[in-house]
């Protein structure tokens, strides 16, 4: 079922062939890669999916028994979409969290909660929230002016990073201020001059990236994956490697520290939770992100149960799986858009001939630079093999020609 949102009229358009709903339907707000991944889980659980996409076109719509387009952030839509699944969930932390507070007040169920999302879709309340509950955040304040900046680079020290507060994701919304003098620019830069809500952080010198991925049910049931290590590159994930390469003791603090923040959020489903490893082998919470994450992408292949399995196994109340390993290493590289142009891969078949590597194409219409496009997994006996079969056929595919 196709569905069409246009203002405040929802026009609807039916296949043939679409079933009575007989087995569970999950409502996914947000139609992209996330969205794509946690419907192939639910299809394989015998679920009924139904997406709620602001476009026409998105990667999850042609896996999905019925779909909707329209703005997530209507009541309307988001109550039409409620409607007609037995639990509705996200792909995203954009989705304005007084408009999600509106399914439940009209008794449907959405998880995670709209308490959960905006706790965590402003990141200067995320960090308040995560403080509060005793876990070591970077020192941070909210500022309204370029003067509150220099002041506050004054105070935590130069690098500065400046951060908006809602909507900023792999890199769009952050700025690293080195020195009083890029403060104007960096303001600017994020919307400061119109009035965009922006904070600052201390920067962080840490010795390694760190992300723990948790699945947590409606009655507090937890499912925890071995901690990862990531790569990052102004902001955006580059690779994952699980397990991380740490002691065993820095995993075990690493993953209760996770367990904490996502509790303090009253997580239901899959989060994702990105820590810095300090020296000396201090963990720091650097962001939640409240839905499945890319840090977990290798767990399709690299774990015994997925983290989008995991996520609808949660949301719907049913037992969650098991998240072990099934190889001693895995490693994921991001499959990244070099220049705006058409989403169509090229070089997959090269691809493809690689032994052991595993590709996923999200199917995006279009490619943009620093985008992420799809992804490749490999697993191995040692970190370093996974790596390089991943970043082997990674290399091969590209992105970006004319559409």
């Amino acid at each position: 079922m196709h569905e069409t949102y246009d203002r405040d009229i929802l026009q609807l358009v039916e296949p043939a062939g679409i079933a009575a709903a007989i087995n569970p339907r999950l409502g996914i707000v947000g139609g992209g890669q996330l969205a794509k991944m946690t419907a192939l889980a639910g299809l394989q659980l015998g679920c009924d999916v139904v997406v709620l996409e602001r476009n026409n076109y998105s990667p999850a719509a042609n896996l999905a028994s019925h779909s909707l387009v329209g703005d997530w952030n209507s009541p309307e839509a988001l109550l039409k979409l409620a409607a007609q699944v037995d639990v509705v969930t996200l792909e995203n932390e954009f989705v304005e969290a007084a408009s999600l507070r509106a399914l439940e007040e009209c008794g449907y169920r959405l998880f995670p909660t709209a308490r959960s999302i905006a706790l965590v879709q402003d990141k200067l309340v995320q960090k308040q929230t995560l403080a509060a509950a005793g876990l070591r955040v970077p020192r941070f304040e909210a500022v309204a002016s370029v003067g509150e900046v220099e002041r506050a680079g004054a105070k935590f020290g130069w690098p500065l990073l400046l951060k908006a507060r809602r909507d900023a994701y792999d890199g769009k919304g952050n700025a690293t201020v080195r020195r009083a003098s890029d403060a104007g620019a960096a303001w600017t830069k994020l919307g400061g001059d119109e009035g965009r809500e922006l904070f600052v952080e201390e920067f962080c010198h840490f010795s390694t990236e760190l992300a723990v991925v948790i699945a947590r049910g409606r009655n507090g049931e937890t499912a925890t994956y071995p901690v990862v290590e990531t790569t990052q590159l102004d902001h955006i994930c580059h690779v994952v490697m699980a397990p991380a390469r740490v002691p065993l003791d820095v995993a075990a603090r690493a993953t209760e520290v996770a367990r904490q923040a996502v509790a303090a959020v009253g997580a239901v489903g899959t989060f994702g939770v990105e820590l810095f490893l300090m020296n000396p082998a201090e963990i720091v919470v650097n962001e939640l992100a409240p839905r499945v994450h890319n840090s977990g992408h290798c767990t399709i292949e690299a774990c015994v149960c997925s983290q989008f399995e995991n996520h609808v196994r949660a949301v719907l109340g049913w037992p969650l799986g098991d998240t072990r390993m099934v190889a001693p290493a895995a490693v994921m590289v991001n499959l990244l858009g070099a220049r705006k142009g058409a989403g169509r891969p090229v070089g997959i078949e090269q691809a493809l001939a690689i032994p052991g590597a595993h590709v996923h194409i999200y199917g995006k219409a279009m490619s943009g630079a620093g985008r992420k496009m799809g992804h490749v997994t490999a697993l191995g006996a040692t970190t370093d093999e996974a790596l390089a079969i991943a970043r082997r056929a990674a290399a091969e595919i590209r992105f970006g020609g004319k559409p």
